[in-house]
């Protein structure tokens, strides 16, 4: 399968990737945490970081990654890498609660711990700028729920998996111990 139709199937691989600017530019944007009023700068607060930026919602088939993904916080996060969740009702109206009624899922029935941010549109002209960057640096804007974007420490978008690939999956774990080993850009 060529480069080309894994992407217009929607099965962009990391190694597909190139590694896309964006830098301090890309998170140069404010969100408030899920539930709270006072928005923070995501470069401030997560800027050196590897990330693995997730768009979620609670009501779809690939919720259950809401385990995999605190797994991954847990296994990483010491060494400077981050899950970020942005619930989204873009699909089919899969996150229709509100900012308190997720955070309780998340919370209760994942044990969910990682960073998770106000309800955004990931899609279409209403995406917000986080979304609209992550879709230029990538060419590729999320298809459904759980569409993983993954993060250098130096702010560039390395790498990007579909909903369907499971955040145990080994392609994007490795993607991630690859990004871990990267010295911390110099701020």
């Amino acid at each position: 399968m060529s480069i080309r139709s894994m992407i217009l199937k929607g099965f962009l691989l990391a190694a597909a990737v190139p590694a896309v600017a964006a830098g301090p530019a890309l998170l140069d944007v404010e969100y408030r945490p899920l539930a709270s009023k006072t928005p923070v700068n995501l470069n401030e607060e997560q800027g050196g970081k590897v990330l693995l930026i997730v768009n979620t919602a609670s009501k779809c088939g690939f919720t259950p990654q809401y385990e995999g993904l605190e797994a991954l916080q847990q296994r990483y996060g010491a060494r400077g890498f981050s899950v970020l969740g942005f619930p989204s009702n873009d699909f089919r109206g899969q996150e229709p609660g509100s900012e308190e009624q997720i955070q309780e899922f998340c919370t209760l029935t994942y044990g969910v711990k990682f960073p998770m941010y106000e309800k955004v549109q990931v899609t279409g002209p209403e995406a917000t700028a986080l979304y609209q960057r992550l879709q230029q640096a990538t060419g590729v804007s999320p298809g459904w729920n759980f569409h993983k974007y993954l993060v250098s420490r130096d702010g560039r978008v390395v790498g990007n998996w579909p909903s369907k690939v499971e955040p145990g999956d080994p392609a994007l774990v490795a993607a991630i111990e690859r990004e871990l080993k990267a010295p911390p850009p110099k701020r």
